[in-house]
């Protein structure tokens, strides 16, 4: 759990407000968590599975294709998005797939950007850089 990740929660609390934050996987469930979100056990393990990921087409997202191939590896997920967040992409069966700050530089993606089976994943950690 994000709980459980170290000094994850403790990092997003502390540097929302003035650090750029990416969280991936374990660290998009971190943030949910840390502003009031739900985590619970997915239906389903997805470790090494795509889904198609549909996007609000800001800010990571931007020029992004709708229904990108992402990789997936977890267990837990992001439930009851708290109104500080808004939800910036989910799978097709509504699954929360992206997560970001109204006020402050901070998103989650619950998917691995970094994996070869993302193939907008060059793109999104560009927009990141970029943002």
């Amino acid at each position: 759990t994000p709980t459980d990740a170290g000094i994850t929660e403790d990092a997003v609390r502390h540097f929302h407000k003035s650090v750029p934050i990416l969280g991936v996987c374990v660290g998009h469930q971190a943030i949910g968590e840390v502003f009031g979100g739900k985590i619970v056990r997915a239906p389903t393990l997805m470790h090494g599975k795509t889904s198609e990921i549909f996007h609000d087409g800001k800010r990571l997202f931007e020029g992004l294709p709708q229904g990108f191939p992402a990789t997936r590896y977890h267990s837990l997920m992001v439930t009851e998005v708290p109104s500080c967040l808004e939800i910036s992409a989910r799978t097709k069966d509504g699954v929360v797939m992206g997560l970001r700050h109204r006020d402050f530089p901070t998103e989650g993606i619950q998917f691995h950007c970094e994996s070869i089976m993302t193939a907008a994943g060059k793109n999104l950690l560009w927009n990141f850089l970029n943002t």
